[in-house]
């Protein structure tokens, strides 16, 4: 791996069926709607899209994103990036053993805007945070969603810590 390159995974659980969550995930026009992070989606042809992305660092990222597999019978969604972040991106739906569901994700890209490799070596950790803030509100928009079709009250605050990767801490040593 390059120094301008980068891997992120990781999961989110939702009170919703799966075929839902992957609905969601697959309908990229509508990100805005529920994902801060995302500032705007605009189809550009085909399946094709332009979208812009920023979280809490003072950047904005515009990237074309183009579709590589759409499988809603796996619930799967692969898609390629290229602009100022070149890589690929890919989704995984599956049940959360009747409580909802749980999306993987992982994502492999390389920074390509200039300003942000100068930068690399030392914000990298930076980066990370910032990529983890954005995941996270998307996370939060999914789950506020979900409340209309899911439980609700306290209920489905203790669901929504319980499944929070930032509820669970680490034992000290």
């Amino acid at each position: 791996m390059s120094r301008h390159e980068m891997r992120f995974a990781g999961l989110w659980r939702a009170p919703l069926p799966p075929d839902t969550m992957y609905a969601k995930l697959a309908d990229i026009e509508h990100y805005p709607a529920w994902w801060p992070a995302f500032r705007s989606v605009k189809a550009t042809g085909g399946q094709e899209c332009e979208i812009v992305i920023r979280s809490m660092l003072p950047y904005e990222l515009t990237v074309r994103l183009r579709p590589l597999v759409q499988n809603p019978v796996e619930r799967v969604l692969e898609a390629e990036l290229e602009g100022d972040i070149a890589g690929n991106v890919r989704w995984r739906v599956g049940d959360d053993g009747g409580h909802g569901c749980v999306a993987s994700f992982t994502e492999h890209v390389s920074v390509r805007k200039a300003a942000l490799r100068r930068w690399m070596p030392l914000a990298r950790p930076f980066f990370h945070l910032n990529h983890a803030m954005a995941m996270r509100s998307g996370q939060h928009g999914v789950v506020a969603g979900a409340r209309h079709v899911g439980p609700t009250g306290m209920w489905m605050w203790m669901w929504i810590r319980a499944a929070s990767p930032t509820s669970r801490r680490r034992p000290e040593r």
